[in-house]
């Protein structure tokens, strides 16, 4: 619920206008004051209370009934009053008090500054007393229970002239299953009114609803798996991130305001959507990564094509746990070569998530990126993962190929066709991909009268080899790739503009590696593939250089440099170091400028303390291990006694 708060101040000409209208004819003139305060100055009037005089018949609790209301609502309370106080030090010496109210809107709790207490006890504003709208007429503690939003409603705005003195902010509070628990309300002297007040009240009241879905979702006991959710990596494990609880039959069954704003949820949505419902990837995804490394944040997608990072949480005994780690048939048929690629990056899980939505049905791909981003590793992926993966994956570099030998190598032969033609002939590479996929690279460069055999073909699906012949039927997935831009080169004549829109089915562009953001993942994955059942580790100085260089080779530069940095590791050596480089890269790497995976969108210091640095090389080096900690300290050349201490004294 978006907040709500009586944000445009009504003049208090037209509040007093407004309330004359009320008392003499029953009714408020449209426009007069905002809506949100009609309709709740209406509710008053139809409660039959009066805007002028004391109250008559508002409830207040005996000392006993406070008490059992106390003993009903202890979770709520014990949870709130650690926030309450941190919101009274906020707001300590400006005449105000920090109240917390039940459902039913008798307040439970509050302190303040004991002048402005003492004032606020003249109208009832303490515990025991009920403040619903309906007996205390609008007030932003009512008014906030019975519109279910945050608001501030301001001296003259009361509905109860009494009342007009006060300044109030209040934020309904929400049990993670959607049920409203409450309300959290700060009052004060309408004079030293501060527009902030209700951003304060309503980040508290979100901090009590951490804590609740925390105690009831605790995976020591809940069978079911937590999600944090994020709009950044670092906000996970804050108390601005989203909690999301889900059961083992993917029904959402509880959350935090912040991951319903994220998903476009509402809380009467809960107990009734399903996760498959706001997120694309699947919940077996999920709880893969949360099997294999639960602790480094991965970017999953909502149906809307929002970006978000996730961590997953399970129980020791949750079934979700058995269910992950089930066995391996289970696994393989989750797993296949695109999620293969998948290393944390949000473009190029992107750029997955699309092309799955496109395997199987006619549409051709198109890939862009620089050289050596992995496009051929990703249209092969496409064809593994997709219903032709039995059939043929036929792979053509049209810039590879010379310009008089691209024709038959593309379109085949009859034997005899041209000087040096096989006595038997060829069929051809397209006629190879038939039932399979045609995977066409750098099409950007081929030759222009080639371009129209090809658009041809691509119309008719037949082909005719080169010297004539009957036409043969051809059926394939088509897949193309270039580095140029071929808007461009469609301007410049060198590109016909209908095969651009025949080949054009869906355009993915493949990140350049220096703009990705899982190039640890990245790099891991490679060493991993390059020294199997071996830990390979890259020495924290060396990493960060790693890190900043522009890659201009991109994927195919760092495999290369890596493979040859693990062939120049000794048999006992476990770590690359700036020995184990090329002399090329290494000298590169000396003179390379900050890539923005370094730097920040403001003018960054470009010295980090000490203390941040041994923080961020101890966290990187512990995942590396896979929490591994005896194995981190041996590389990290200290003792486990002293990284325990780091670990205690930093947090990491």
């Amino acid at each position: 619920m978006p907040p709500s708060a009586l944000q445009e101040r009504p003049v208090p000409g037209l509040l007093r206008q407004a309330r004359r209208e009320l008392m003499n004819s029953g009714n408020l003139p449209p426009d007069l004051i905002l809506p949100e305060l009609t309709r709740s100055w209406m509710r008053c009037w139809s409660a039959g209370l009066q805007p002028c005089g004391r109250t008559p018949g508002a409830p207040h609790a005996s000392g006993a009934q406070l008490a059992r209301a106390l003993d009903v609502q202890r979770e709520l309370v014990a949870h709130a009053r650690p926030v309450m106080e941190f919101l009274l030090d906020q707001t300590r010496e400006t005449d105000s008090m920090v109240v917390l109210a039940g459902a039913d809107g008798m307040l439970l709790h509050a302190s303040g500054d004991p002048h402005f207490v003492s004032r606020a006890e003249r109208v009832a504003l303490r515990p025991g007393a009920t403040w619903h709208e309906q007996y205390r007429g609008t007030n932003a503690i009512g008014t906030a229970l019975t519109d279910d939003r945050a608001l501030v409603v301001h001296a003259d705005e009361h509905f109860l002239e009494r009342n007009g003195f006060l300044t109030c902010a209040a934020a309904p509070i929400h049990a993670p299953d959607g049920r409203l628990l409450g309300a959290l309300d700060v009052s004060g002297d309408y004079r030293g009114y501060h527009r902030h007040t209700l951003g304060l009240v309503r980040s508290a009241a979100r901090m009590i609803e951490h804590r609740l879905f925390e105690t009831r979702h605790d995976l020591r006991q809940w069978g079911g798996v937590r999600l944090r959710l994020h709009a950044q990596p670092e906000g996970l494990g804050t108390v601005t991130e989203g909690l999301l609880a889900v059961r083992e039959d993917g029904l959402i069954v509880g959350a935090s305001a912040t991951a319903l704003d994220l998903l476009g949820l509402a809380w009467q949505s809960l107990q009734h959507a399903r996760l498959d419902t706001v997120l694309v990837e699947p919940l077996d995804q999920l709880l893969d990564w949360c099997q294999r490394s639960a602790y480094i944040p991965r970017v999953v997608h909502t149906l809307s094509g929002q970006a978000v990072w996730l961590r997953v949480e399970a129980g020791r005994s949750s079934t979700f746990v058995h269910r992950a780690v089930a066995p391996p048939a289970a696994v393989a048929e989750v797993a296949d070569a695109l999620a293969a690629m998948d290393t944390g990056d949000a473009v190029l899980q992107a750029a997955i998530a699309r092309a799955r939505k496109l395997m199987g049905k006619p549409i051709p791909l198109l890939l862009l990126g620089e050289s050596g981003v992995g496009k051929e590793v990703f249209a092969r992926a496409v064809h593994d993962s997709g219903p032709r993966k039995s059939q043929p994956f036929v792979a053509v570099n049209c810039a590879a190929l010379p310009e008089h030998l691209i024709e038959a190598e593309l379109f085949g032969y009859q034997g005899g066709a041209f000087t040096g033609a096989r006595r038997e002939g060829a069929p051809g590479r397209i006629r190879e991909a038939h039932g399979g996929t045609l995977f066409l690279d750098e099409i950007g460069d081929m030759p222009p009268p080639l371009q129209s055999r090809l658009l041809r073909v691509l119309q008719d699906q037949q082909v005719v080899p080169l010297g004539g012949g009957k036409p043969v039927s051809v059926d394939f997935a088509l897949v193309c790739a270039t580095h140029r831009k071929l808007p461009q080169e469609m301007q410049a004549g060198r590109f016909r503009e209908d095969l651009y829109y025949r080949i054009n089915g869906l355009t993915l562009q493949l990140p350049a590696l220096r703009e990705r953001s899982d190039f640890d993942a990245l790099l891991a994955r490679q060493l991993r593939s390059l020294v199997p059942g071996h830990l390979i580790m890259i020495a924290p100085d060396l990493l960060a250089c790693l890190r900043r260089y522009a890659w201009p080779g991109n994927i195919r530069q760092l495999a290369n440099a890596l493979r040859t940095a693990c062939a120049l590791l000794d048999e006992q050596e476990s770590v690359i170091a700036w020995q184990h480089l090329p002399d090329d890269l290494a000298q590169a790497l000396t003179q390379a400028p900050s890539t923005p995976r370094d730097e920040g969108e403001g003018d960054a210091a470009p010295v980090q303390d000490l203390r941040t640095v041994s923080r961020q090389t101890i966290a990187r080096t512990v995942s590396a291990c896979g929490g591994n900690l005896s194995e981190a300290a041996r590389v990290l050349g200290i003792s486990r006694n002293t990284l325990y201490r780091k670990l205690r004294d930093q947090d990491v």
